[in-house]
């Protein structure tokens, strides 16, 4: 499974692929990466189909940390996705890497993923 950073997502993510966000909607309202689509990895564990904007589309799967884009990125490969990727440190590099972040109105410390 193919690993790419922050910045590559970024570059990804503004072609043809879907930056899929695969926490929970409350890490979600604290800070998201600008276009992406929310599909939680319990969603997607519990075998509820990728979000309508990201099917058919290449998917960067991002996180907090790696982790769970990690897991998300080998469980949508094993449902047939052909170019899924996921990111090296999650929105925690997105964020090291100064890149856009935007947060949910009313939404605590925005710009800080948990």
């Amino acid at each position: 499974m193919a690993r790419i950073t922050a910045a590559e997502a970024e570059v990804r993510a503004g072609s043809d692929a879907v930056l899929l966000d695969v926490r929970e909607p409350d890490e979600w309202a604290t800070g998201h990466a600008p276009g992406a689509v929310l599909a939680p990895l319990s969603s997607l564990t519990a075998g509820e189909l990728l979000p309508e904007a990201a099917q058919g589309r290449p998917v960067v799967a991002i996180c907090r940390s790696g982790k769970r884009s990690r897991e998300a990125a080998a469980l949508l490969t094993a449902r047939g996705g052909t170019d899924v990727v996921d990111v090296v440190g999650g929105m925690r590099a997105w964020v090291e890497a100064g890149l856009p972040v935007v947060a949910e109105p009313g939404a605590c410390t925005p710009g800080r993923p948990r």
